[in-house]
């Protein structure tokens, strides 16, 4: 991987907060009443994929650091699939909205951990 200057030169912080503002808007189209509930929880483990991302890099010089925000991206992504799915169960004329996110959501998932593997293995001083 090449040197990175930036938490925007990631590939993962690109696809996180692409996907994000993707599944923002469409949470809005949840019935009032579940606005502020499921989907406040999805928004909420949407926005924490991505700023975890930012937090761990900002650790960076830390590599355990690091690699525990990237964790906690992970989990978030996991919890952001499992919302999705109950939205998806919950609002059948919803589904086909919701339901293409879940393979995004995984695809993202591994790419984390992925990155996690690559930082746990390569990360040294010279790369913060």
């Amino acid at each position: 991987m090449s040197e990175k200057k930036s938490y925007k030169d990631l590939e993962i912080y690109a696809f996180s907060l692409e996907l994000f503002l993707s599944i923002h808007s469409l949470s809005l189209q949840l019935p009032k009443y579940e606005l502020y509930e499921l989907g406040s929880q999805l928004r909420r483990s949407s926005d924490s994929i991505v700023s975890n991302i930012v937090e761990g890099y900002g650790r960076r010089r830390y590599k355990a650091d690091f690699i525990r925000f990237l964790v906690f991206s992970h989990s978030s992504c996991l919890e952001t699939i499992n919302h999705i799915h109950k939205i998806s169960i919950l609002y059948h004329d919803l589904k086909s909205n919701f339901e293409p996110y879940i393979e995004k959501y995984e695809l993202l998932g591994g790419k984390i951990f992925n990155f996690i593997k690559y930082v746990e293995q390569n990360w040294n001083e010279t790369n913060s």
